[in-house]
């Protein structure tokens, strides 16, 4: 079972030797209980502190504890909650176990079934949080792959980081895996057992980031924030600087306070929670323009760490393609590909300007839209748009250079003959004699690079439309 050291406990009774005889049994198996004696104290509790399991008797002053367990039910209260009575009944224990309650217990409380009862509940619940992390995480790359240098050192000052518990920045263009990296991090971090959240905060409307990151109290309903669900694990922040300065000032206050106040609300909530942030932006010039708060710069900027561009990885796309292909045929249940060695040369000479994300979506693209079970070069190239760079470049300057002297050769000498077929209307007889070629050698050479004839590309579209 997971550790107990440092799970936080609720008792809920009104009762004050039965909260003095359980903070005793529980504190000895090294749980931190607290106490309310009301709804009204419990309410008050929750909304400043987090807590892994609430110990809840039935029979309270004004509001009973059914009728507390309903309303937190119906508010989307996670943790696990114990029904405790002296007089309970078995249709009260089930109407409870019909609200959400793990279980009931009955008093006098017997200490084994109590410790017992605990344990459990709170396994379960770790049992729940680790399948929904699960099942939000599948398919997903948890750590930087490959073997090339630039990610093998980047690996290990990932781990060398982790080993301490200071705020990091992850710098690098869009698409290079900045979460990938934060996960791994924080997998090899000492909060590796406590939850990993992401915000993203570019793809957050302005004013509402402010609430995604510390939460919500209106109308006596508590909404629980990124920093609030992420206690006592880590918080990714990509594209930090997409934030306001008003939400950057209150981001700093609250991590160097360990305490939030949500939006709405008065009364301050701990937390504890390691921040990675993520930025595509220079953040140097960021401040210097007044677009982000050099107090939270300083803070991040002490664990700077430079996420490698795809293009200076180059030997890592096979193992990247094959993790892609597990993905998709895991998902989407497509059938993996073979990659030639002529088609891994042509993408290892890509620039990838978008990096590993332009990867992900190239594989998507060609599993789905598969013709055949090998993935040629020409197939590639005409999926990233090489094949027609060569025939629209106006001189050296803008033709494309990319892969081996035999693809540039090919792609101008495709881009060549179907430039003379179209201006002689596609009669062989006229280009042949126009580009110097015997006839039977430029059927041969137009076999080669797979150009379709004109009546073979209509009769190619006709199929294709009664299909």
């Amino acid at each position: 079972m997971e550790a107990t050291l440092g799970l936080n406990i609720l008792v809920v009774d009104d009762e004050p030797d039965i909260c003095e005889s359980l903070a005793g049994i529980l504190e000895d198996e090294g749980y931190v209980v607290s106490s309310a004696g009301s709804a009204e104290a419990a309410d008050a509790f929750l909304r400043q502190a987090s807590v892994d399991l609430v110990l809840l008797d039935i029979w309270l002053p004004g509001e009973d504890g059914v009728s507390l367990l309903r309303r937190w039910a119906a508010a989307g209260l996670q943790q696990p909650v114990v029904m405790m009575s002296g007089h309970g009944t078995v249709e009260t224990a089930v109407q409870a176990t019909k609200l959400g309650a793990y279980d009931f217990i009955e008093k006098p409380l017997s200490l084994d079934k109590t410790l017992l009862t605990v344990g459990h509940a709170l396994e379960a619940s770790r049992l729940q949080r680790e399948n929904r992390a699960l099942r939000s995480q599948a398919g997903l790359v948890m750590a930087p792959s490959g073997q090339s240098p630039a990610i093998c050192q980047f690996r290990e000052q990932l781990l060398r980081v982790a080993a301490v518990d200071s705020w990091v920045l992850l710098l690098g263009e869009a698409g290079t895996g900045k979460e990938v990296a934060a996960r791994y991090l924080h997998s090899h971090s000492q909060r590796a057992a406590g939850p990993f959240i992401d915000l993203r905060a570019a793809a957050i409307a302005r004013p509402n980031v402010a609430i995604e990151l510390f939460g919500n109290e209106r109308e006596g309903r508590i909404t629980r924030g990124r920093l609030e669900v992420a206690h006592s694990g880590t918080l990714f922040i990509d594209e930090i600087a997409d934030m306001d300065l008003e939400t950057q000032a209150r981001l700093f206050s609250a991590l160097q306070e360990r305490r939030i106040i949500r939006v709405g609300g008065v009364t301050p909530v701990a937390v504890d929670v390691r921040v990675i942030a993520g930025s595509t932006h220079d953040l140097v010039q960021e401040v210097q323009a007044g677009r982000f708060r050099q107090d939270l710069y300083y803070r991040l900027s002490a664990l700077p760490l430079r996420v490698p561009p795809l293009s200076a990885r180059s030997a890592d796309i096979p193992v990247l393609i094959e993790e892609f292909m597990a993905f998709y045929g895991q998902r989407d249940g497509l059938a993996p590909r073979h990659f030639t060695a002529e088609t891994l040369d042509v993408l290892r000479h890509y620039p990838w300007p978008g990096n590993i994300r332009e990867l992900q979506n190239l594989v998507e693209r060609l599993l789905i839209l598969a013709e055949g079970p090998e993935v040629s070069a020409a197939e590639v190239e005409g999926a990233l748009g090489l094949d027609n760079r060569l025939a629209l470049a106006g001189g050296p300057e803008g033709e494309d250079f990319g892969g081996t002297l035999k693809r540039a050769r090919e792609r101008f000498e495709r881009a060549f003959l179907e430039y003379h077929l179209a201006r002689n209307d596609w009669n062989i007889a006229r280009t042949a004699e126009v580009v110097g070629l015997e006839r039977t050698h430029l059927y041969r050479k137009l076999k080669n690079l797979g150009i379709a004839l004109k009546g073979e590309r209509r009769a190619g579209e006709e199929d294709e439309e009664e299909r």
